[in-house]
């Protein structure tokens, strides 16, 4: 798949590389000085894929800063009649056509871009006009808690403008940082808050509380899928909670305390079980307008090369 990883496996082997088996692209390059020691047919070897300076698809065991569907904060270093050129981390340079400007990119500046593959070409270029491919809102992709990647885009007065999962805008408010950061630097947060229109709060760090609330969310979400029953205890193994419920032994034993506490749960030397006399907890629902619906991006722009 071009401008992925793909696991390919080796055909042949000729003076100036190796031949991987590309499927539906046919035998693919990849040149010798990407070639690991000790390579030999049959072998599988994980690789990028993308178009060289004459067009054809081309392997390469070197990592780009970012691949197709992702965000990334990029060099401009060079420019002419075809558009800007960035710095990926490949030997070619990632284009971006004019059209796909905003505003016209300067030789030594950086810039946040989308990746993508043209329609028409089947080429790898990048947009600065990120409203094309992220979605403005959220519509049950994300729940309060979530950890996510995050990019930061562009100061507002309310705070940051940032980028999550390389999919969704959202907002980082100005009191929720817990350090000053740089634009277009990466980082960890959570989503904090999903308004009523579906716009996006997210901060860096997750009170005690909320973790918990969450974490206790899913423990009692998990015994109902199994049967009202999880065979953890206080002496089971981190390895063992991390398998059932993908948290930490310390915020599991806090979240079960609470669920105690509250009569949710009964602790027995076998496991966990649930409650099932004691009515579990409703989270409100947040009412959205009829008329509010999720827009996904505009597609891809097309022919964006121009005519051969």
């Amino acid at each position: 798949m071009i401008g992925h990883i793909n696991t390919l496996t080796i055909v042949k082997e000729v003076d100036f590389g190796l031949y991987l088996d590309g499927g539906k692209l046919g035998e693919i390059l990849l040149p010798i000085r990407y070639v690991p020691q000790g390579s030999k047919v049959g072998d599988s070897l994980d690789v990028f894929l993308y178009h060289d300076s004459e067009d054809r698809v081309i392997a390469t065991t070197e990592t780009p800063y970012a691949m197709v569907d992702e965000c990334a904060y990029l060099k401009c270093i060079a420019t002419n009649k075809a558009g800007a050129f960035l710095n990926w981390g490949l030997m070619k340079d990632l284009l971006v056509p004019f059209n796909q400007q905003k505003p016209p990119m300067e030789e030594g500046k950086s810039y946040i871009v989308y990746l993508y593959v043209d329609d028409q070409s089947g080429r790898i270029a990048a947009s600065a006009k990120l409203d094309r491919f992220l979605f403005q809102d959220s519509d049950e992709d994300f729940k309060i808690g979530d950890e996510v990647s995050l990019l930061n885009a562009n100061k507002t007065d309310l705070g940051h403008k940032v980028i999550i999962n390389h999919t969704h805008w959202g907002l980082l408010h100005e009191q929720r940082l817990s350090r000053p950061i740089r634009r277009g630097e990466r980082f960890t947060g959570y989503i904090k808050h999903i308004r009523d229109d579906g716009k996006i709060d997210v901060t860096m760090h997750l009170n005690t509380r909320e973790k918990l609330d969450d974490t206790a969310e899913t423990i009692l979400k998990e015994l109902k899928i199994n049967s009202d029953f999880l065979p953890l205890t206080d002496k089971s193994s981190p390895e063992d909670i991390f398998s059932y419920l993908s948290i930490s032994k310390g915020l599991f034993k806090k979240s079960i305390g609470t669920l105690y506490k509250k009569k949710f749960i009964r602790l027995e030397s076998d496991g966990i079980y649930l409650n099932t006399d004691i009515p579990m907890p409703k989270k409100q629902a947040k009412e959205v307008p009829k008329h509010h619906k999720k827009t996904p991006p505009r597609s891809i722009p097309k022919n964006v090369w121009g005519k051969k």
